[in-house]
């Protein structure tokens, strides 16, 4: 038997019209997985992604979600557990960065942050963990990332948001484990993707990030998407509560 198989189960995933949402979606599927793809901007009747998890054989359920409206979050949360099938996988990925010094730092940014990449998380993770716990089964994934270890720059909504997630994969995970519903996060390294647009432009600051990464390069979004294969798997069946690093060698520095 193979461990990473995930024929017949149902994934969610978040933010999963670009970047390291469309990664994961991509190879949640090629392993097996049916998706609903969800983003805040995702074409419900026709995208990429649809394109390529269908193209690869496996059902693509598109939502257009703003994360930023709980009641919309609650509202798509709810239709999911009302559907036919039962959720096996959730990876709360949507996430969004707002870049200002702290002290400038808009409290409507600040409040945006932590609703889409955290608040959300946990609101999905309750409905859906809910009937995971009945079933005796379930995956839930969190994007964290370097920032739930460190500080960052110009960045403080963001830090505390990841941050939180990380205590938040800890707390769902002392709770649900021993119920069958294991919980982990990804905390990914330097990926090039849109949300690091503006740092892969700052020639300055791209030099001085790279030189810091033992690989030494920026990450790629597919870089990221084994872990997630990895996570929702039964390879993982005893993996619970862990944030794992997928960052070119950077933490270990």
């Amino acid at each position: 038997m193979n461990p990473f198989d995930l024929t017949g189960r149902l994934a969610v995933v978040t933010g999963a019209k670009r970047g390291i949402g469309f990664a994961m979606a991509e190879a949640l599927a090629a392993a097996g997985a049916d998706i609903v793809g969800v983003s805040a901007t995702l074409d419900p009747e026709a995208s990429a992604i649809a394109d390529r998890v269908r193209g690869m054989g496996r059902s693509f359920t598109g939502h257009r979600v703003d994360f930023a409206d709980r009641a919309q979050v609650a509202a798509f949360a709810d239709g999911l557990v009302a559907g036919d099938r039962t959720v096996d996988i959730l990876v709360n990925n949507a996430g969004v960065i707002r870049r200002a010094p702290a002290a400038e730092h808009p409290m409507e940014w600040f409040d945006e942050v932590l609703e889409v990449d955290l608040t959300s998380g946990f609101l999905l993770s309750q409905v859906l963990g809910r009937r995971m716990l009945d079933g005796g089964r379930g995956r839930v994934i969190f994007t964290a990332s370097l920032l739930s270890f460190q500080g960052g720059i110009n960045v403080p909504g963001y830090a505390a948001a990841k941050s939180g997630v990380a205590g938040l994969v800890r707390a769902l995970s002392n709770e649900w484990a021993g119920r069958g519903v294991t919980v982990n996060g990804i905390a990914p390294g330097y990926i090039a993707t849109d949300n690091t647009q503006a740092l892969q432009d700052d020639e300055q600051r791209s030099r001085s990030i790279i030189e810091r990464i033992p690989a030494g390069r920026w990450g790629a979004a597919e870089d990221v998407a084994g872990a997630a294969v990895f996570l929702a798997s039964d390879a993982a069946a005893y993996v619970t509560g862990a944030i794992l690093p997928v960052d070119g060698g950077w933490l270990g520095r």
